[in-house]
């Protein structure tokens, strides 16, 4: 059954996970009239991070947040990749925003953790029930509802349960297996952690090359601290699995030995590092992104890699149309299928943007991948970008428009 407004009695909603997904989720139920409880496993709002992209159709659900002056007030201006070799000499640079298929004029990037804390903020004013240092620990559909009990010990019973935990989703184990049938290994492991910007770096990065790994230094703004990324191929999908960070910087050692630039220095610091993030790149392809009366929102259901770029643009969209379905469907089965029917050819429109050959710029896996970068480069110093890099990335961007859901006024 349809309505044309939030369906009659305030239906209890859990949502698994409080990073970008889950209180964008958590945001637009709240409007619409829902219960909503959001647990989190960390102790509070993870504000770090690395910068991220909004772009294309999300922008337009930042705008309908009323959260676009505050995104874009946030935008971090980043202007060149300059690309180096083992002795550090330039080979040459280019525009970031239009490498990676960014509109100059519309799309914005700012800090994760910069709009994670405003997607929270937003949701302090209404009703939503955040709970940290806590997760679900068992999870039993009867049809009726869903039945859950969490770490702590706490049994409550949910109308609704959405899965927003990111690529690693327990909620997703949970309901629908391992996460090994889901997984698309894209073939590198990566590094990404914090050091001193003792290079006077800023608004950009400078990147050193050989085939099969790339290593990066990257400054957002005039911070006076770096990014530093180390990407590396790595065609046993078993790594996928490794938690292990002793483990990882172990293989990343090797895969690195003898490289040059300032790698000696980078892998030192990584080791010291408190902050290591790593994993494989790697997509979330699924048949179905619901079961019953649970279903997965984000990198939990359609993670695009970083390689596409668009793991947040996809997570805000999904959450728009989700809570709109929610809020014009009785019935979560007829919701759920709403949801994948308008997201799916919007999800992989960028998936595939992955794999479309940009990739091969950023990510070289062989001397001949290097060798047709450094000519685009020549063109470039040359010529400047125009056409080099094409216009597909914006139409994926954009390539689903939004249903005006009734809306209470705020």
């Amino acid at each position: 059954m349809t309505t044309d407004q939030t369906p009659a009695g305030k239906r209890r909603v859990l949502i698994s996970g409080a990073s970008i997904a889950g209180p964008a989720l958590a945001l637009w139920l709240d409007r619409y009239g829902f219960d909503v409880t959001v647990v989190e496993r960390a102790p509070t709002i993870r504000t770090g991070g690395y910068p991220i992209d909004v772009r294309g159709t999300a922008i337009d659900v930042i705008e309908r947040m009323k959260l676009l002056p505050q995104v874009r007030a946030a935008h971090v201006e980043s202007r060149m990749m300059t690309f180096v070799d083992a002795q550090g000499d330039v080979i040459g640079s280019v525009p970031i925003y239009e490498a990676i298929g960014s509109d100059l004029s519309r799309d914005v990037e700012l800090p994760r953790g910069t709009l994670a804390s405003l997607l929270y903020d937003a949701t302090l004013g209404g009703a939503v029930d955040y709970r940290f240092n806590e997760s679900i620990e068992t999870l039993r559909d009867d049809g009726d509802g869903v039945d859950i009990r969490f770490t702590s010990g706490r049994q409550e019973r949910y109308d609704i349960v959405v899965g927003a935990d990111g690529m690693h989703s327990l909620t997703r184990r949970l309901v629908f297996g391992p996460e090994a049938q889901f997984t698309r290994f894209l073939g590198f492991s990566f590094n990404i952690f914090t050091l001193p910007n003792d290079r006077g770096l800023s608004h950009g990065g400078v990147f050193h090359a050989e085939p099969g790994k790339v290593a990066g230094l990257f400054a957002v703004k005039e911070s006076d601290q770096l990014f530093a990324f180390l990407t590396f191929v790595a065609d046993d999908a078993s790594i996928s699995g490794n938690r292990d960070p002793q483990e990882q910087i172990r293989r990343t050692r090797a895969a690195f030995t003898g490289m040059g630039w300032e790698l000696p220095r980078l892998l030192d610091a990584m080791e010291d590092a408190d902050d290591l993030y790593f994993d494989t790149v790697s997509q979330i392809k699924m048949p179905s992104w619901s079961n019953g009366r649970v279903a997965l929102l984000g990198d939990a259901a359609y993670a695009p890699s970083f390689r596409s770029g668009q793991g947040t643009s996809l997570a805000l969209v999904g959450a728009y149309v989700l809570a709109g379905e929610l809020a014009t469907h009785d019935d979560p089965t007829d919701a759920f299928n709403a949801y994948d029917r308008l997201m799916r050819p919007f999800v992989e429109a960028n998936q595939a943007l992955a794999t479309d050959g940009r990739g091969e710029f950023f990510l070289p896996r062989t001397r001949q991948d290097i060798e047709a970068r450094d000519r685009m480069l020549a063109e470039i110093a040359k010529n400047g970008t125009a056409n080099l890099f094409g216009d597909g990335r914006t139409d994926a961007h954009t390539a689903l428009q939004l249903r005006d859901y009734p809306l209470p006024p705020l």
